[in-house]
């Protein structure tokens, strides 16, 4: 019988486990085992050139690889994981296509499930902010921005122009400084196509909780980032965290002034918190800061065959430290998963994780980058190029790494590119988040939704007078909808609220076909207008 090895998800620990013990098993042990991986997708996105995606620096395609072509031999299951039963060996799988299930069995099982964006912390994050963690939030911001700057060009109203043009990432890591220096450098140079757009037009800031951006660098290398950062026009707010996110602003808390600030954006993009995968929170195992407890040899206790790696596991290291969320670690402890998976097999010693790391790259967009490799301090174009090089080495695949190369060669005498492709579906069912003081409805505006209040409440006000209050499990906008007339009022959220807004297409949908919702809409826009009212009459108005 086969030994059964099965490996959840498809970051660089899952993918690379796979791939080393493709790569480590004997000739003869090839039929002795069967690896399957389970991932979302049917590719693995190379995480440090993810930020090149926003500016065109590299082609959407070129920043992934297939799973397919990295690993040969094994069985990918493109699904959801159900749930996980580490009692009966067993890992179910949500329906593809067909209705039918998938149960995978397994001797071996690799947990390598990274971390999600966790979006309960910040109110209106989920319905408003943009994320950056994977290839579609790489795509679709790049989208956004050059939509927001097509929008900007032509907006007559210059509050809703500076809205327009004011940027906010929140996140002074890594991923955080990587991301807004891309995206200064593609909207500051795309600038130059608009005729009524200028640079200094632009607005970008940057929002770090600590007390400086890049912590994960030493003081020097930080500072360096930080004032390279500002010549380039970021603006930097240390100390401050992103408290909210409505579809107009974004509210920042100044921990050190103890203060709230307004800032109104059209643009948040996010890069943290981040949290552990639902998925663990189910599995009867010790956690140590949201991340699986493991030994040095990668196994998780109490269940033998169970292996956690990655950022979703706590590894200790030599150095006494636990083993920080990074690709070079996820690189090395996926090798010694899968020695120790084969070793097990074999009847010999297993292999303690024994890397500390070989340093840290950050990129700084525009040939500028800061680097700390083996003790040495880097800065500026050499690190640049050292950040390309070594990651250019690192890229899984020939074929992508001359795809690459040729990409950053046309990027150096070409300009950036500054196509809108419009291929994602908004929903028609919305959640929005409104802070307290912001418009909802403008009198006078075409109606396009109608609302139904989540949480908190609402003003109705014709000029400066207050027409009613709406309150959560009310609705309200529907009249301007069946009407087919202007908003007949102004709507403006009394505190915080949170609303479902349903769009004029989807609601004449439901109104026609939902039994019961026709008679409902005619009582509660009756008590709207304060007469009785037949939908079908109304319409003919």
């Amino acid at each position: 019988m086969k030994t059964r090895i099965v490996l959840l998800g498809g970051g660089f620990a899952g993918v690379y486990t796979a791939m080393y013990l493709e790569q480590l098993m004997k000739r003869h042990e090839r039929e002795q085992f069967e690896i399957s991986l389970v991932s979302r997708e049917n590719y693995m996105v190379f995480q440090p050139l993810l930020p090149e995606v926003i500016s065109g620096t590299i082609g959407v395609l070129n920043a992934i690889s297939p799973i397919r072509r990295l690993a040969r031999r094994t069985t990918l299951y493109t699904r959801q994981i159900e749930a996980v039963d580490l009692d009966k060996k067993q890992v179910h799988l949500a329906p593809g296509f067909r209705p039918k299930p998938i149960v995978l069995d397994y001797d071996h099982l690799v947990i390598g499930l990274g971390t999600l964006l966790d979006y309960s912390k910040i109110p209106g994050m989920r319905e408003h902010a943009l994320p950056f963690k994977y290839l579609g939030d790489a795509l679709y911001l790049r989208n956004h921005l050059v939509h927001v700057l097509e929008e900007a060009d032509i907006e007559p109203d210059p509050e809703e122009r500076r809205r327009l043009l004011t940027f906010v990432v929140a996140g002074g890591g890594f991923s955080g400084v990587e991301t807004i220096a891309e995206m200064n450098d593609f909207l500051k140079s795309a600038a130059a196509a608009y005729q009524h757009i200028q640079p200094g037009d632009i607005r970008l800031l940057l929002l770090q909780s600590g007390s400086r951006i890049l912590p994960e660098l030493g003081e020097e290398l930080a500072h360096f980032a930080h004032r390279i950062l500002e010549r380039r026009g970021v603006e930097i707010r240390l100390e401050t965290r992103l408290k909210a996110v409505s579809e107009l602003a974004a509210v920042l808390f100044d921990k050190k002034a103890d203060k709230t600030e307004t800032i109104p954006a059209r643009t948040v993009v996010t890069t943290v918190p981040s949290g552990p995968h639902p998925l663990l929170s189910t599995l009867p195992c010790k956690m140590e800061g949201g991340r699986i407890q493991v030994d040095a040899y990668l196994a998780m206790g109490g269940y033998p065959g169970v292996w956690a790696l990655g950022d979703c596991a706590a590894v200790p290291q030599p150095d006494g430290i636990t083993s920080p969320p990074t690709a070079q670690h996820a690189l090395r402890q996926a090798r010694i998963c899968a020695e120790n998976i084969l070793a097990q097999h074999r009847g010999k010693p297993l292999k303690p994780f024994d890397f500390t790391g070989l340093g840290k790259l950050g990129s700084l967009g525009r040939y500028s980058a800061v680097a700390e490799v083996m003790g040495i301090k880097l800065s500026g174009f050499l690190a640049w190029i050292l950040w390309r090089g070594v990651y250019l080495s690192k890229f899984p695949g020939f074929e992508r790494k001359i795809r690459i190369l040729a990409d950053w060669l046309h990027d150096i005498v070409l300009p950036k590119d500054i196509t809108q492709i419009k291929i994602f579906h908004h929903s028609e069912v919305c959640h929005e988040h409104f802070e307290a003081g912001e418009t909802l409805i403008y009198e006078g505006d075409f109606g396009d939704k109608v609302y139904f209040v989540a949480r908190g409440s609402v003003l109705v006000k014709r000029g400066d007078t207050v027409l009613k209050e709406i309150s959560k499990g009310e609705l309200f906008g529907e009249i301007a909808l069946i009407s087919d007339s202007p908003r007949t009022a102004t709507v403006v959220a009394q505190t915080a609220t949170d609303v479902v807004s349903v769009s004029r297409a989807a609601f004449h949908e439901i109104l026609a076909h939902v039994p019961g919702v026709k008679q409902t809409m005619e009582s509660i826009m009756g008590s709207h207008l304060g007469r009785s009212v037949d939908l079908d009459q109304e319409r003919l108005k």
